[in-house]
């Protein structure tokens, strides 16, 4: 176990009973969108508009995510091109009960910027730092 991350989070919330396997244990599917939401959040801020999952690569499940736990999803922009972002995301859970936190899943997300006409279309220049 180990300490969160110490920014903040892109996505937080709890994983509730529904979001349950047949094992008892939450679903893979809950949380691949949960991250899904959360590199849609940093490919939206980042092209300043909406944005289009394309792919998702490397997804690894290390551990399995309780009922109850908190799970917090950090979403970082690795790659921008001309229309497209890679963004990897890491999730984490967390016992209500603790501090101690855990690695559980990660993967590459890209997304394409898309116009009113779910066409690609140019991600914006960043603006220098002034």
């Amino acid at each position: 176990m180990a300490a969160l991350p110490s920014r903040d989070a892109t996505i937080r919330t709890v994983a509730m009973p529904a979001d349950t396997n047949p094992a008892g244990d939450i679903f893979g599917g809950w949380l691949m969108a949960q991250m899904d939401l959360a590199a849609g959040n940093a490919a939206a801020r980042r092209a300043r508009g909406r944005c289009a999952t394309v792919a998702v690569d490397g997804i690894v499940f290390h551990h399995p995510v309780i009922v109850g736990d908190e799970v917090s999803l950090f979403a970082d922009i690795l790659q921008v091109g001309r229309t497209s972002m890679k963004i990897r995301v890491c999730a984490w859970r967390r016992s209500r009960f603790s501090e101690e936190a855990q690695r559980v899943t990660e993967a590459t997300f890209t997304f394409v910027a898309i116009d009113e006409n779910r066409r690609p279309r140019p991600v914006p220049v960043e603006a220098e730092a002034e």
